[in-house]
């Protein structure tokens, strides 16, 4: 075989690979970052659920510690809220969504509280019913990476 067509084939087989591999590597790096901005995305969308699931469910607490009440139309928008996070989050979560829902219905079928009874609770006994939620969301959004 002639040496000029061996050079002419290796300089088409390097452009052939160096062609590849470029390619290659600009997928590669498109699709890290295209499933790094879903990641995102999702963990920001579980963030704000989360977070309008506690303010909900605070203003329910504080409202069931010194009201009770027999009717709960007022429960709707955290009901709507613990299934949204059914659908999307862990069982740990779910559980703890469900227990804060249970305590805040319990809370406004209980008589009402002074304010002594909510510093000895909060302060004294350390009873905080959003905890355990918050705690189990800050876990499960660890698992999307950076935060």
């Amino acid at each position: 075989m002639d040496t000029a067509y061996i050079s002419a084939f290796a300089a088409l087989a390097g452009s052939a690979i160096g062609g590849l591999t470029s390619f290659a590597t600009s997928w590669t790096t498109q699709q890290a970052q295209a499933r790094a901005q879903r990641l995102d995305a999702e963990r920001d969308s579980r963030a704000a659920l989360f977070g309008r699931f506690l303010e909900e469910a605070a203003k329910l607490y504080a409202d069931a510690l010194q009201n009770q009440r027999d009717e709960m139309s007022g429960l709707i928008s955290i009901y709507a809220l613990t299934n949204r996070i059914r659908l999307i989050s862990s069982e740990r979560v779910v559980e703890s969504a469900d227990t804060v829902c249970r305590i805040i219905v319990d809370t406004y079928l209980a008589p009402n509280l002074t304010l002594e009874d909510m510093r000895t609770n909060w302060i004294d006994k350390h009873i905080d019913p959003l905890r355990d939620f918050s705690e189990a969301c800050r876990l499960e959004l660890q698992t999307f990476g950076r935060f």
